[in-house]
């Protein structure tokens, strides 16, 4: 059985894609056949007329996955806006269902995979025809999830929130990922003390800016 996990984080532009490719190259440096699944992206490159999902083409390349990266997003839109409006102002609405299919097929094809969110937990996807929120998708594929989250100011109240909101949404989570972390900062290093005192929830990696490379999370991973 394949195995996968989601990430998810407290927010956009928290470095979801960044981690999520220290996490395949990781994984397939250890041996193991480890892809990368998008459900949407938005604000995608035109690049000699042809449309590049940026995020997904990034996190191949990293990990040394050397095939077209439509492939693997469900959804790609050129406004960078959120998947709901993007879908919106492209009539392309996004269903469930393509997804939940999409991922189908890229199951066949590795045995680890890292299915990647769009902006925060509270993402929605689809406002209109069917209302679709991120923490639905997570739920139809059956993952639990790993949240990103900053290691500056303020990353106290909005990691709680994530947790909580994932928490009322019966979404497992199977640990928190702190990004940019500089374990010189008295406040960054109690940030991650408290974090997981409030929470409950294990910080699996603190990944300082910079970094290339992250901890064996295989074992996070469930199958599916």
């Amino acid at each position: 059985m394949p195995k996968a996990i989601f990430i998810t984080a407290t927010g956009t532009d928290i470095g979801k894609t960044y981690i999520s490719a220290l996490i395949v190259r990781k994984l397939r440096q250890c041996g193991y056949n480890c892809g990368y699944f998008k459900p949407a992206l938005s604000g995608a490159e035109i690049i000699d007329d042809k449309i590049i999902p940026g995020d997904c083409a990034y996190v191949l390349k990293q990990a040394g996955i050397n095939t077209d990266p439509a492939d693997y997003v469900s959804y790609i839109f050129k406004p960078a806006v959120s998947p709901h409006l993007a879908a919106e102002i492209e009539n392309n609405p996004i269903k469930l269902e393509k997804i939940k299919k999409d991922f189908e097929r890229i199951k066949k094809e590795f045995d680890y995979i890292v299915v990647e969110g769009a902006g925060g937990i509270a993402c929605p996807f689809n406002l209109r025809q069917e209302k679709l929120m991120l923490t639905d998708i997570i739920k139809a594929l059956g993952l639990d999830i790993i949240i990103v989250a900053s290691a500056s100011l303020g990353t106290i109240n909005s990691t709680i929130l994530t947790v909580e909101y994932a928490k009322q949404h019966g979404i497992n989570i199977k640990g928190i990922i702190l990004n940019n972390y500089d374990e010189i900062d008295l406040m960054q290093k109690d940030n991650k003390i408290q974090i997981e005192k409030l929470t409950g929830a294990k910080i699996v990696s603190a990944i300082k800016k910079g970094d290339n490379d992250i901890e064996d999370l295989s074992t996070l991973f469930k199958e599916v």
